[in-house]
């Protein structure tokens, strides 16, 4: 019981200052190592991308936790089992498109699997693992400081396309205005007004999507390439729904 009520006081510091956090997340990576593995049923390394999911669930669980959710840690054992079965039926998805089975396409018989681990660099593979892990760690500090998280751009994104088209086009003209993404950081509001004058994008659009625009807003703001790249390729994967 002492035990559950030290790791509440922690959270409810880190929720407040980054640097806690950071140190929380830190101290419990036996734990999330532990329950990425437990979830994924073999045992994770740091250099697996289940880890990364794992550690931004952790900081999530920080984020999101109240005390009458119960104890902390099972909280967050439930976020990141979450997080990892939602990427696992994700990539069975894509496998269901794309086979790396299949003949790779060449003279021989490799198939995609084989092209793939012939072109990967173990070495260049851990330092992209490392250089993710920071940049999820930075950006997510930030995101709290905007009342924001990972989770919102989920669920605050965009499902139709013409929407999308329409925050897309909200969020290029802002990254082609450094003076609006200046005074986003200053602020730390979203300048709707300006954006809506600039952009052309109806306010309610924008208004309805607001978080989700605030952090595509926020990784244009600080060198965040890994992640920026990362948002991409989750919008490229979305599917308009009728």
């Amino acid at each position: 019981m002492q035990q559950d009520t030290e790791i509440t006081a922690e959270v409810y510091a880190a929720k407040k200052d980054v640097q806690k956090a950071d140190a929380l997340i830190r101290a419990y990576l036996p734990f999330i190592r532990a329950e990425a593995s437990r979830t994924i049923s073999k045992f994770c390394t740091e250099q697996d991308d289940a880890f990364s999911i794992a550690m931004m669930a952790f900081h999530e669980a920080i984020l999101g936790y109240a005390q009458e959710r119960g104890s902390f840690l099972a909280y967050a054992a439930m976020r990141i089992r979450s997080r990892l079965l939602d990427e696992q039926r994700k990539q069975m998805h894509r496998a269901d498109a794309v086979s790396l089975e299949e003949p790779a396409g060449g003279e021989d018989d490799r198939t995609l699997a084989d092209t793939l681990q012939e072109t990967s660099n173990p070495i260049e593979e851990a330092e992209t693992q490392q250089a993710t892990r920071e940049e999820i760690l930075e950006l997510a500090a930030v995101m709290q400081t905007f009342g924001v998280s990972f989770t919102d751009v989920a669920d605050n994104a965009p499902k139709q396309e013409r929407t999308l088209e329409a925050c897309k086009r909200a969020i290029r003209w802002a990254g082609e205005n450094p003076k609006l993404l200046e005074e986003l950081l200053r602020t730390q509001k979203l300048p709707m007004s300006k954006l809506v004058k600039g952009s052309g994008v109806e306010r309610k659009t924008l208004e309805r999507h607001r978080k989700y625009i605030l952090v595509m807003l926020l990784v244009q703001t600080n060198g965040y390439e890994i992640m920026r790249g990362h948002l991409r390729r989750v919008l490229r994967e979305r599917r308009p729904l009728a």
